[in-house]
């Protein structure tokens, strides 16, 4: 990516009056390598309850931020809201903090790549993922359209996989493109284990016709789900719904970070069943991720 000779714009990096970066209110010292991404506000404290001590905590809107350790190990954990859109400013601004020099407004000549993990919940597409599985995400697949806002010199989308899925499921053209990106081989390795599906998650922009549920309105295919569900490319599967996968990986890969998913499957699309009590399978979830993230360099 060919830097910037002019030093970045007040409308296009804007920081607040103390210097911190605009919606996130942090300060590149408060945060860590290893970033634990998290849908809920609410959940922040939830994973923060593990730590060891908490040396910070900010927050603003959606976004709250807790930095610490746990085993020694500093981490940040970071509420990112619902949606892809969000996980734009995430990302972005996260990038920002390690990568630019905000006083100059240029980008480091040195860069640094964080360890992105977002812990989630998901709806999960096949008859054999219980309500309380865990789901890690190899190749996360957008039906959002974020991608395709950015350029892309390293082409990280997986064309031929984009083009299987289109024909597979005879997908509007009205509709964004779908895009698919791989995580982190790293941290798939790190987090993946016995119990543990893998394969790819789809990324949507909408919980309701975008993940074929219907209250009032109909989807445009109501027939989705069994295409999804018979899907397959060299060997994997669609496993599950979710709402930030694909531009966490889009973005990650596009400016050199490393992403993984994995996420509780709280309801199964096929059977029907509906998780009602999660917490201690999220917590389950939190507490393998955290004790994994000790043994990475």
């Amino acid at each position: 990516m060919e830097e910037r000779m002019n030093p970045i714009s007040h409308t296009d990096l804007i920081l607040n009056p103390d210097g911190s970066i605009y919606h996130l209110h942090l300060l590149p010292e408060d945060i860590a390598d290893h970033v634990i991404l998290v849908g809920d506000p609410g959940r922040v404290s939830q994973v923060s309850s593990f730590f060891d001590h908490i040396e910070l905590e900010k927050g603003n809107r959606e976004f709250v931020t807790h930095t610490g350790s746990y085993k020694g190990k500093r981490m940040t954990v970071l509420s990112t809201g619902i949606g892809t859109d969000n996980i734009d400013i995430v990302l972005n601004e996260l990038d920002a903090l390690v990568n630019v020099d905000l006083e100059k407004r240029r980008p480091r000549s040195r860069k640094k790549s964080l360890k992105l993990i977002r812990i989630g919940t998901s709806g999960a597409l096949h008859g054999d993922i219980a309500p309380g599985g865990q789901i890690i995400t190899r190749v996360a697949g957008g039906l959002d359209g974020l991608y395709h806002f950015y350029q892309d010199p390293g082409k990280h989308n997986q064309l031929a996989l984009s083009q299987s899925f289109r024909e597979h499921t005879a997908w509007k053209s009205s509709l964004a493109e779908p895009y698919f990106i791989k995580g982190s081989e790293i941290l798939h390795t790190l987090l993946s284990g016995p119990g543990v599906v893998s394969g790819i998650t789809l990324s949507t922009p909408g919980f309701y016709a975008p993940q074929v549920r219907s209250i009032r309105l109909a989807p445009f295919d109501p027939g989705l789900v069994a295409k999804l569900n018979s899907f397959r490319f060299v060997g994997m599967r669609i496993n599950n719904f979710e709402m930030e996968s694909s531009a966490l990986y889009a973005l990650s890969a596009l400016l050199n970070h490393q992403a993984i998913t994995i996420c509780v499957a709280v309801a199964n699309r096929v059977s029907l069943e509906f998780l009602e009590e999660y917490h201690s399978a999220v917590e389950k979830l939190i507490h393998l991720v955290l004790e994994k993230l000790t043994q990475d360099e």
